[in-house]
């Protein structure tokens, strides 16, 4: 069983995933299960946890937010650079776990940021070498040691971000936190 961090992290990631369109909303709904199983707790992610794959595509846009504001969790605004940089990170972490090879990656991101994004430059320079690179199996895996090694520096950046976060409890003055099932009231 993953701990209560892994398992935080986990849902981070298939929350961002979600949010810009690269996994369906049930994996979001997946993760919840998975964090409820290593011990995460709160009253929206149960919610979340109880959609089915039907019910995930048009519930989890109102139920996922809740959820992670009530653990503590951070989700991030898509439009945002901390948002994109999340995404790019949750990638990494992907294809370091092998659900994506190395040229999926790059191209990911090269198709999602282009060369705007400072934080995946490199990965969108070796996207474009990809394309030049003809039939020699070296020069492929030259880059995909490279692909692997940013990967590597982009997956140990930490979860959080020091940018602000508006959470949707701080519109309507003090709650009660549930910062990864550990309950506080006032």
């Amino acid at each position: 069983m993953p701990s209560t961090e892994a398992a935080a992290n986990e849902l981070q990631d298939r929350a961002t995933l979600w949010s810009v369109g690269e996994i369906p909303a049930s994996d979001v709904v997946s993760a919840a299960c998975d964090a409820l199983v290593a011990g995460l707790d709160s009253p929206g992610l149960r919610v979340l946890a109880a959609c089915t794959r039907a019910e995930a595509d048009y519930d989890v846009h109102d139920l996922l937010p809740v959820a992670l504001d009530e653990l503590g969790i951070i989700f991030y605004p898509v439009a945002s650079e901390a948002g994109q940089e999340a995404a790019a990170r949750a990638l990494a972490r992907r294809m370091l776990a092998g659900k994506l090879t190395p040229w999926e990656l790059t191209f990911r991101i090269h198709q999602r940021y282009g060369h705007e994004l400072p934080l995946t430059e490199r990965l969108a320079e070796l996207d474009d070498e990809y394309a030049i690179l003809e039939d020699d199996d070296r020069a492929v895996a030259q880059v995909n040691a490279e692909v692997t090694d940013e990967a590597r520096r982009l997956a140990a950046s930490p979860y959080t971000s020091t940018a602000p976060r508006t959470r949707r409890a701080d519109a309507y003055g003090p709650t009660r936190e549930f910062p990864l099932n550990r309950l506080q009231f006032p």
